[in-house]
């Protein structure tokens, strides 16, 4: 693994440089905190992608890396096949596989290459909501992550009557540390002006991830958690103009510039915000409210394939974050 942390100030650096570096991100924490012993997990996602045969070995060799890091759980943000790929019920129970894998536990958060985007020719002309449907009956259960030892988690199903669907949204508790997904896909969200059901669904999902992170913090302040995360697949900045970060027909316009970033200025102590979408590995702090840079809120963008690596995520004593590339041997 390679050391990404070390020290006070953030330094960005491009993901293709094969060089190890050694910096550190020291997120803001406050006085009030307490402190915990530090613990880690790992996040992934965009992979794997292609042919079984090419895509499946480095896939697996990480996983098996992972297995031997033994975070307390991993996290994949979605995109757990290409999106040329078809959306057949058999890459469905491959993917389910691999995730099974894991020897610890694993949270899925969906991507748009997993159900939004099946309509395609290629993936197979398949209903995207009828897999979004089949997404959410292989890959959810009430209670319960994924993997060999799964967690205990909360689904938004559960516990909000009117959001009942969502059972994919889930928040979970680790040593005074709120966790939680948010189901916010590529291409915009999947806001489509030009299908009546798309946009339906949409602001059906909009509006219960709304509900949710409001709900993520809200319970972060009853048990005086010390951070919060927030994992999705979605590069929200997707939309970006030169004028707006968030125009009006952005799909990420009301769940992260109305609701995430205004929650986050008032929580006040770390944020960090998980995305995967982009492909390019990543940490900076890019948000902003009003103009005001939101320093509390950190940005990872997880790597994904061709780059078939991971991230070791270290939460420390007050709630900073520590991060480490995991790499297949």
């Amino acid at each position: 693994m390679a050391s990404l942390y070390s020290g006070h100030m953030l330094t960005l650096f491009t993901p293709s440089t094969q060089v190890l570096l050694a910096l550190t991100l020291s997120v803001f924490t406050t006085l009030s905190a307490q402190a915990q012993a530090p613990f880690h997990f790992v996040a992934l996602g965009d992979m794997p992608y292609g042919p079984a045969a090419q895509a499946y070995p480095p896939y697996r060799q990480l996983i098996a890396q992972i297995n031997q890091v033994a975070p307390v759980f991993s996290v994949h943000v979605g995109d757990f096949k290409s999106g040329s790929t078809p959306c057949t019920d058999a890459e469905f129970a491959q993917q389910h596989a691999h995730f099974q894998a894991f020897a610890g536990a694993l949270v899925y958060t969906p991507g748009d290459n997993d159900w939004t985007d099946c309509h395609r020719s290629n993936n197979g002309g398949f209903d995207p909501l009828e897999r979004l449907l089949a997404l959410r009956q292989a890959f959810f259960r009430p209670g319960q992550s994924l993997g060999q030892l799964p967690i205990a988690v909360e689904n938004q199903s559960s516990l909000m009557p009117a959001h009942s669907k969502f059972i994919e949204n889930q928040r979970w508790q680790v040593q005074g540390v709120t966790f939680a997904t948010l189901h916010m896909v590529g291409s915009n969200n999947n806001l489509e002006a030009r299908e009546l059901a798309s946009a339906s669904e949409f602001f059906e999902r909009d509006a219960a991830n709304v509900a949710w992170l409001a709900s993520a913090f809200q319970a972060a302040r009853e048990r005086q958690s010390r951070a919060i995360v927030i994992a999705f697949q979605a590069d929200v900045f997707e939309t970006r103009t030169a004028f707006e970060a968030f125009p009006g027909w952005s799909g990420f316009k009301r769940t992260v510039e109305d609701t995430l970033l205004p929650l986050a200025e008032q929580w006040g102590k770390p944020v960090l915000v998980i995305h995967g979408d982009s492909h390019q590995f990543r940490i900076d702090q890019p948000f902003a409210l009003k103009k005001r840079a939101l320093r509390n809120i950190t940005r990872l963008i997880v790597p994904g394939a061709p780059d078939v690596r991971a991230v070791r995520v270290e939460v420390q004593p007050g709630g900073g974050f520590g991060f480490d590339l995991i790499e297949a041997p």
